[in-house]
């Protein structure tokens, strides 16, 4: 054997050195990207029926809310109805009844002939 015989099997044995150390590594990320495939699996796995829940959820409070608006509507409809029959009310009973009373109190004033008030 030669000098450059011996010299190219040390660099062998370096370079094949070199391997298993850097492949220790490389095995360790491997176990490492298999358990976060793993995590990632399971964590989709409780996800996906937690988003499915929520959609019904969302969706039985839209419909809840279509109820809630039909009842608002109904209210402020009957709240109109109201002040409406109010004014209408008012403006035929409330205008007689205040000449009723001033003409009451007129005629207790004359009647009474300015007794002691």
């Amino acid at each position: 054997m030669s000098v450059g015989d011996i010299a190219g099997l040390v660099a062998a044995l370096a370079f094949v050195a070199l391997v298993v150390v850097l492949a220790v590594p490389l095995l360790k990320l491997g176990k490492v990207l298999d358990e976060a495939r793993g995590t990632v699996k399971e964590l989709t796995s409780h996800t996906l029926p937690a988003i499915d829940e929520a959609v019904e959820t969302i969706r039985a409070a839209n419909g809840q809310l279509g109820k809630v608006d039909t009842i608002t509507t109904s209210a402020a409809r009957a709240t109109e109805d109201v002040s409406a029959l109010t004014t209408l009310v008012s403006a035929t009973v409330g205008g007689p009844l205040i000449k009723l009373s001033a003409f009451s109190y007129a005629v207790r004033s004359v009647l009474g002939g300015g007794k002691g008030r």
